[in-house]
């Protein structure tokens, strides 16, 4: 009972947590572009994002002619299931879970997101859904494939796979100085990884009109969006973890606002890159990079 009780309340503070996310990039966005943001729902437009979550969830369910409509129904569901499941990688505690290999289940979690990204654009039997999940599939192995070797040469300096060791690891210097070299490179992965501009592909508004997910309203695009951003925050708490020695709760949550704030920052302030030039910096620069960071690091753990 405590451990159900305990994740209740991890649910309850990531969906509300989500949803003030989006009305900071909606207020951000607005100010990037001299422009009022939501200000009219609530104080300063305070609950617009609980407001449009009700909204869409009381909408009139539609079923699409030639869709598979078992697929096309659990993907949103289960794409949110594994956003909220590897948030357990972080809570750990007698009343919720032990990991002591968190960060396997956390890469094991990352790529199965790409069956579900397959599966949502499959499902719709639409070519333009089908298209964005294509390009979206590639985008995510590309840059899962950086994102795991540069998380693995945090693991060889500590020497383990549980996150809460790395408090520990740091108490005496902070990852962050060790690796300084690679932290831009594994933000850039975090941008890439999570879907956003400039590396959105997947939803190209020009070519792909939203693509995987462009036959997707009401509740399921509420809980794509509710996975999308519920991730942008989980990989900024791990980030947290993973290269600084933060011991007070309020730090931890001010670092991951200031992380989701850079996020934001750089979808207003960069055009979207070429599907080739995205695809040519991945596997052409940051993977041979990656890789030579790699074996240095696994040559100073082993040291």
């Amino acid at each position: 009972m405590s451990i159900l009780v305990g994740w209740v309340f991890i649910v309850v503070g990531i969906l509300l947590a989500v949803a003030f996310i989006i009305l900071l990039e909606r207020k951000v966005l607005g100010y990037i572009q001299i422009r009022k943001g939501p200000n009219k729902v609530g104080v300063s437009g305070v609950i617009q994002s609980i407001s449009d979550a009700i909204k869409l969830f009381v909408k009139e369910f539609i079923f699409l002619v030639g869709s598979n409509y078992f697929i096309y129904l659990i993907c949103p569901l289960i794409s949110l299931f594994i956003t909220l499941l590897v948030w357990s990688v972080v809570f750990t505690g007698r009343n919720v879970m032990h990991f002591s290999y968190g960060l396997i289940f956390f890469f094991c979690c990352t790529v199965f997101r790409v069956y579900t990204l397959m599966g949502r654009g499959w499902s719709s039997n639409s070519s333009y859904a089908l298209l964005g999940s294509l390009r979206g599939v590639a985008q995510s192995v590309s840059y899962e494939v950086r994102m795991l070797l540069i998380i693995l040469r945090v693991v060889f300096l500590t020497g383990s796979y549980h996150i809460i060791d790395y408090k520990f690891n740091q108490l005496s210097v902070h990852h962050l100085l060790i690796v300084f070299l690679i932290t831009i490179l594994l933000l850039i992965s975090f941008v890439a990884e999570t879907n956003r501009s400039p590396f959105d592909f997947a939803e190209g508004e020009s070519e792909l009109v939203s693509g995987f997910n462009v036959e997707y309203g009401r509740g399921g695009f509420a809980l794509l969006f509710l996975a999308e951003y519920s991730r942008i925050i989980f990989l900024g708490v791990v980030s947290v973890f993973l290269l600084l020695n933060f011991r007070g709760l309020l730090l931890i949550v001010l670092f991951s606002i200031r992380l989701s704030f850079r996020v934001i920052w750089i979808r207003g302030s960069f055009p979207r890159y070429r599907y080739d030039t995205l695809i040519i910096l991945a596997w052409k620069i940051y993977l041979p990079l990656s890789l030579g960071f790699l074996i240095f690091y696994m040559v100073v753990g082993g040291l």
